[in-house]
């Protein structure tokens, strides 16, 4: 007898349909699974046999065949147990739910004794199912949250194999799943760390803010315990908050990657990434023989802090490169070629020298110039050009440190930055630009004219630092958004030159 099943598998962070086709035949037992399956499915089968036999159900000693279709695209993953399983209950008459089997989607990780275990990639599968006509899905408890955010779409979850069955023949007449408000609420998102616990700093927290209201990639340098690493952690706080359509693409890499919190709906809060300095190309970028999400798509609107930046290996870095410019990376392997999101802010740190003292005016530098120098020298120009904002974070003070007023909220600051957004939204109306740090040259010429003042002050800066085509570029724009955050129409001297001033570190470090 044969039974079909609908189910759906993750191909790179999207979902596709694939249904299930379970035979059972008069012939020598056996289990074959066919559909170009990996080694996880494969092993399905003894996972299946044994909660088929533990859930109450008779096992088959008959010739099994399970056919994954589309047959040509590689099935990866343990969510695939709870339809082979349903299938072949149905395939042997124990349960008739043929009628309501064409409407819902199922996917689930089976135990030995019958229980289902959540999985990876459950929003997009999801999504995947509602795109391919079904109304519903079936998936684990842990699971059920993460789904139930697709609209128009129902999600009822079991927590064993044998509900699943009773679920079904009751024609799917349990309540579905429902998330609560509070679960998708992108309006006030928990940030856990603020600015407010930020002791001094203040020109820093400027430099911040700005990057946060144009989409501006920074890095700050400093000595050893001047702040740098707490402040980066914050710059999430004084982001705009997401809107529902970024939230789906955050949640829907989260889920692909397994790094969904059990009984979490939706990713509220910008991604904050921070790769240890040992993390590889594959681990950074993406990769593996079946390329999945890296550090540069998990940080998708959100930020990648790179702490100790010269210590990264350099390869990995200047891969980094193509993201910075086009907001996607794309990963080309012998099986698939795969594109992932990574429009993220970058946010780097770094000492001034290998032992980090050559500014700091309390500790005396051991650094030779040629080990400063080849410290460095690990930032390539190429990549220093793509980081809009570079900050020199001083060691605090005495009196800072013992200062007890709490320093501004991130709330406070998150205000206007996204006053300053909204300017930008209503300026790049109509375009494929967001954010300041997005234009080209040609959106540069269109939206930043530039009085004859301004243009003298950019040629002075460009002659005396020699600064790059690219760097004239990126300055325009920073001063674009220190425009917008005083709601100024035009582009002045005080704006151009505070964004010079933010690009003049390169020249001081690496000129």
């Amino acid at each position: 007898m044969l039974a079909r099943v609908h189910s759906a598998a993750i191909h790179g962070v999207d979902a596709y349909p694939v249904q299930v086709e379970v035979d059972v035949s008069f012939g020598r037992e056996g289990f074959a699974v066919v559909g170009l399956p990996d080694a996880a499915v494969r092993e399905s089968i003894d996972r299946v046999e044994a909660a088929i036999r533990n859930s109450g159900f008779e096992f088959p000693k008959e010739r099994i065949t399970v056919n994954l279709a589309p047959a040509d695209i590689r099935k990866e993953g343990p969510a695939f147990d709870l339809p082979i399983a349903l299938g072949l209950i149905v395939a042997t008459g124990q349960v008739a739910a043929d009628g309501v089997l064409d409407e819902v989607a199922l996917t689930g990780e089976l135990s030995l004794d019958g229980r289902l275990r959540p999985i990876s990639g459950a929003l997009p599968m999801a999504l995947g199912s509602r795109m391919a006509g079904r109304r519903a899905i079936i998936t684990p408890p842990d699971n059920g949250n993460e789904a139930a955010v697709v609209a128009d779409f129902e999600v009822f979850t079991v927590k064993t194999l044998y509900d699943c069955v009773k679920l079904l023949e009751s024609n799917l007449r349990d309540e579905p799943v429902r998330v609560s408000d509070e679960q998708i609420d992108l309006e006030t998102p928990p940030y856990e760390a603020d600015m407010a616990d930020v002791k001094g700093q203040e020109h820093v927290k400027r430099a911040l803010e700005i990057a946060a209201a144009g989409g501006h990639n920074c890095v700050m340098v400093g000595p050893p315990g001047s702040g740098k690493t707490m402040l980066a952690r914050r710059v999430p706080s004084i982001l705009p908050p997401m809107t529902l359509d970024e939230a789906l693409e955050v949640t829907k890499l989260y889920s692909v990657k397994g790094l969904m919190r059990p009984g979490d709906a939706l990713i509220q809060t910008r991604p904050f990434r921070h790769p240890h300095h040992t993390v590889s190309t594959a681990g950074l970028i993406g990769g593996g023989s079946v390329p999945s999400p890296g550090e540069v798509s998990l940080a998708h609107h959100g930020v990648l802090f790179l702490d100790e930046l010269p210590e990264f290996p350099r390869n990995a870095l200047e891969v980094m490169r193509q993201p910075l410019e086009d907001d996607e990376v794309t990963i080309a392997r012998a099986q698939t070629t795969l594109t992932f999101p990574a429009n993220f802010q970058l946010v780097g740190a770094m000492n001034p020298c290998p032992c980090g003292f050559s500014t700091d005016p309390q500790r005396e530098c051991t650094c030779s110039p040629t080990e400063v120098g080849r410290y460095l020298k690990q930032i390539s120009g190429p990549l220093l050009d793509r980081i809009d904002i570079h900050i020199e974070v001083p060691r605090l003070t005495s009196d800072e440190v013992m200062q007890r007023r709490p320093g501004e909220p991130s709330e406070r600051m998150r205000n206007r930055v996204v006053a300053a957004r909204r300017q930008q939204h209503e300026r790049f109306g109509g375009t494929p630009f967001h954010n300041n740090a997005e234009m080209n040259t040609k959106a540069l010429r269109e939206f930043c004219p530039l009085s004859d003042e301004v243009a003298a002050l950019l040629k002075a800066a460009i002659e005396q630092f020699a600064l790059s085509a690219r760097a004239h570029d990126r300055i325009i724009k920073l001063a674009r958004t220190i425009a917008d955050l005083e709601s100024a129409e035009q582009i002045g001297v005080a704006h151009t030159a505070e964004a010079v001033q933010y690009r003049s570190l390169d020249r001081k470090l690496w000129g």
